[in-house]
């Protein structure tokens, strides 16, 4: 067997090794940690709904971004999302809302309008920012197709 075979199989050995091992330790963080993950969730989803009952739609928005502006990053941009879209839901209709707001398969407008609402909050630098806008997009689209 030449010797670049005998490198590249080694070489093979230890990504599967690897691969194989951040698998196993992901698995095993969330067997540890998912009853403490899921509780967060529902927590916020419940704090979000509670919000929403006494805000309008931009109250949600406007406290979504500043809970996440205290603790950016992705576990942050995913409980902000949840929270948004339940805050969404339950809040009282903001007059004009959804005007400019497009559907998330107009790819370009919707890039460029999630693009222009993180310049809006000072977030124009944040990995994670037009991820945090797609609960009104979704929201929108719903209340579109509901008629309201």
């Amino acid at each position: 067997m030449p010797g670049w075979l005998k490198v590249l199989l080694i070489i093979v050995v230890i990504l599967v090794l690897l691969v194989v091992g951040v698998i196993g330790a992901g698995v095993f963080w969330w067997s540890r940690n998912k009853d403490a993950v899921i509780g967060r969730l529902k927590e916020v989803g419940t704090q979000g709904k509670d919000f929403g009952g006494h805000s309008d739609n931009q109250g949600c928005v406007d406290e979504s971004l500043n809970r996440y502006k205290k603790d950016p990053g992705i576990s942050s941009a995913i409980s902000t999302s949840i929270f948004m879209r339940t805050c969404l839901d339950a809040s009282h209709a903001t007059v004009g809302f959804c005007d400019n707001v497009p559907k998330p398969t107009e790819f370009m407008r919707a890039g460029e309008w999630r693009r222009q609402m993180c310049n809006r909050y000072d977030l124009s630098k944040d990995s994670y920012c037009q991820q945090l806008f797609q609960p009104v997009q979704e929201y929108c689209i719903k209340r579109q197709s509901t008629g309201q």
